[in-house]
């Protein structure tokens, strides 16, 4: 019986060959993959490369390639999962293009123009800053990705993500009070009314209304009069102001109902 049983044994016991032909292929994938990735990226010259650009092979293979080609110095990781391919410029290694960097970065966040961008972007000013400014709903973005000198704002509404850049663009304006703008009084006036008029987005401002700083609120309420908005939108922005309280308008004093949504007297009050 027990000859029978080792025969028996030996018949389920796979071939050699067979186990060392399945090591081999299993050692060899991850070597594979490798250089299949290191093929890609020298075939790619200089860009930008995400995991997702490698989304047909295994994740953790490609991420250990990435990790080992960066270890290398053939390309630069500029935040988890973003990678940059660089060439060698007389100047030095080149760097990526700021503003696909900065489309890269809304893609994983809400990034909005701020300060001088959205007064550019609005039609306020054409000045063009010496750094860039974004506004964000996270609490940081990556240096590499937005540049090191780049201004953020961080802590932006969560409710800004569903705004497009410009509804962005002009809640940070009214923030500011108008500041940043090149007009007139009266001509800032006449264009963010324009602006606001547009169809649906008095609507959309007031949908996050209840985030933004009490002035914000009551520009938007003097505004809504003025373009007859609905009664119970503005019953709204009324109720949520304190009655007692003054706000300052900025060069938007001179919004028509301004006084009568608690705007503080301003020096100018240049007619529209």
């Amino acid at each position: 019986m027990s000859s029978l049983y080792a025969i028996k044994l030996d018949t389920m016991k796979p071939p050699a060959d067979t186990l060392d032909m399945a090591s081999a292929l299993k050692s060899a994938q991850p070597k594979g993959i490798a250089a299949s990735v290191r093929r890609r990226i020298e075939r790619g010259g200089e860009q930008l490369w995400r995991l997702e650009d490698f989304r047909d092979l295994p994740f953790d293979a490609v991420a250990q390639s990435l990790s080992r080609l960066t270890r290398e110095g053939l390309i630069e990781r500029l935040s988890k999962g973003v990678y940059f391919r660089h060439r060698e410029t007389a100047f030095g290694k080149s760097r990526p293009n700021p503003a696909v960097i900065q489309r890269l970065a809304k893609k994983t966040r809400s990034v909005f123009p701020a300060g001088t961008a959205a007064a550019n972007l609005l039609g306020f000013s054409t000045q063009s800053a010496r750094r860039g400014e974004v506004s964000t709903s996270g609490l940081s973005l990556p240096r590499k990705l937005v540049g090191p000198d780049t201004v953020i704002h961080t802590r932006r509404p969560e409710a800004w993500a569903k705004l497009s850049d410009q509804d962005a663009a002009l809640l940070d304006f009214l923030r500011q009070g108008g500041k940043l703008s090149e007009l007139s009084p009266g001509q800032t006036v006449q264009r963010v009314i324009t602006l606001i008029s547009e169809e649906g987005r008095f609507e959309r401002l007031v949908g996050v209304a209840a985030t933004e700083p009490p002035r914000v609120r009551a520009m938007l309420g003097a505004i809504g009069t003025h373009l007859g908005k609905k009664a119970a939108a503005l019953k709204r922005l009324r109720a949520s102001l304190n009655p007692f309280s003054k706000f300052d308008f900025g060069m938007l004093a001179g919004l028509p109902h301004a006084k009568e949504w608690q705007a503080k007297e301003q020096r100018f009050n240049e007619a529209l």
